[in-house]
């Protein structure tokens, strides 16, 4: 795949996401936005403040790289490591939008353990991540994203390609939003 390309894919998704949350959740009211089917699952608000937690750490960490990089030469092309493509292949749904398979979050990132990270700004919060993410795009393009490495969350061994990171990112943004997307479609959610 050509660096361009995947720049291209990670662009428009991360608008996509964007364009979702403005469509189909600023509309929703505090009892929409708090609803859930069963008293374990999560929220609306608790997915996007799990998306939002999540990118505190990979968005630094992306910033971070960038800055501090020696692999200042962009590449054309990319491709994935064996265990980078497995590892974001995890996130990514399935041909029908659908998750292949679950993933427990960490309890740190986990709403329903910490509720602190639920805060009243999430969607606006949400908003000022994905721009940001957004910019961190933008600045990948100056480096090369196969050799930049990146530490996966809970993770201080294995350092993953800085490209297949942003795919595990922002597959892992899709892969919530289809969350809400399912929760809002769903006939018990209040109309």
């Amino acid at each position: 795949m050509t660096t361009n390309s995947l720049f291209n894919e990670l662009e428009i998704l991360t608008k996509e996401h964007i364009s979702f949350i403005e469509q189909n959740v600023m509309p929703l009211n505090d009892e929409q936005l708090t609803f859930r089917l069963r008293p374990e699952s999560w929220n609306v608000r608790e997915i996007i403040a799990h998306i939002n937690e999540f990118a505190l750490y990979y968005h630094s960490a992306f910033s971070k790289k960038i800055d501090t990089t020696i692999y200042r030469e962009p590449k054309e092309t990319f491709l994935s490591s064996p265990l980078g493509k497995s590892m974001w292949n995890t996130m990514k749904l399935g041909n029908a939008n659908n998750v292949k398979r679950k993933i427990k979050a960490y309890k740190m990132y986990n709403p329903t353990f910490v509720q602190s990270i639920v805060t009243e700004n999430v969607i606006t919060d949400f908003f000022q991540s994905q721009k940001d993410l957004l910019n961190i795009l933008e600045r990948a393009k100056t480096i090369n994203i196969r050799k930049a490495k990146i530490k996966l969350l809970g993770n201080t061994v294995i350092r993953f390609r800085f490209g297949d990171t942003l795919l595990y990112v922002i597959y892992h943004n899709q892969r919530h939003l289809q969350q809400i997307k399912n929760l809002i479609s769903h006939s018990k959610f209040p109309r």
